[in-house]
């Protein structure tokens, strides 16, 4: 009798371990059965839209660069480099998966659309007449903003929009284009390759990613 309470309270135990082990484990579970492990931790810091930074180490990062040039038929082109990331397609699971998302482009810190590919077409009446600043800003599925060393990990460029001018004269001797020149506003820890181009009313810029730091310009 002894060797029989014995035996079932051993297997007692040997079921609470089991059990309390796969109880035990981090994460929530998904519908297939695996678990979601989650990414970096939230930060208390948010951005303009309340959304909370993601914080991920240096070496996971990803990083993102923006270029912008004038549109052949109007408006601006907007091409995004990025490294660790893939853009998700439209109706992925709201969670935060590492080196998965979207971008948020911003023109003047406001929100003008959201990116599930590297090419965007920025429509010319947001851009008014003078100098803006187009930011791209990676960001998880969940809506967190993918962050290093307490910044966003995003990447910022500066255009300038001008008026066309009148006409010139066809002949060699008149035929004067205009300069437009660029530049970037970057931290100290990122390189920035700027380019500048002859144009009539346009300038463009890219702006690129650094992993020295969230490598994102502000």
């Amino acid at each position: 009798m002894s060797w029989t309470r014995g035996s079932r309270t051993v297997l007692a135990v040997c079921v609470l371990l089991l059990t309390g082990s796969a109880g035990c484990g981090s994460g929530e579970a998904r519908e297939d059965g695996t678990r979601h492990v989650p990414v970096g931790s939230l930060l208390e810091d948010r951005d303009q839209e309340g959304r909370a930074y993601r914080e991920v180490a240096r070496r996971d990062a990803p990083d993102v660069g923006v270029e912008v040039q004038p549109g052949a038929a109007g408006g601006w082109d907007v091409r995004l480099t990025v490294r660790n990331f893939r853009f998700s397609p439209a109706g992925t699971a709201a969670r935060a998966v590492a080196g998965r998302g979207l971008a948020w482009l911003y023109v003047d810190g406001r929100p003008v659309a959201r990116l599930r590919a590297p090419e965007h077409r920025l429509a010319e009446r947001l851009v008014p007449r003078g100098t803006h600043r187009v930011t791209a800003r990676l960001h998880a599925d969940d809506g967190t903003v993918w962050a290093v060393d307490g910044a966003p990990v995003e990447s910022t460029a500066d255009i300038t929009a001008s008026e066309p001018g009148p006409e010139p004269d066809p002949t060699p001797s008149t035929d004067v284009r205009r300069q437009a020149r660029t530049h970037a506003t970057d931290t100290p820890s990122r390189s920035m390759d700027t380019r500048s181009r002859i144009t009539d009313t346009r300038s463009w810029m890219r702006g690129r990613g650094s992993p020295e730091r969230v490598g994102k310009a502000s």
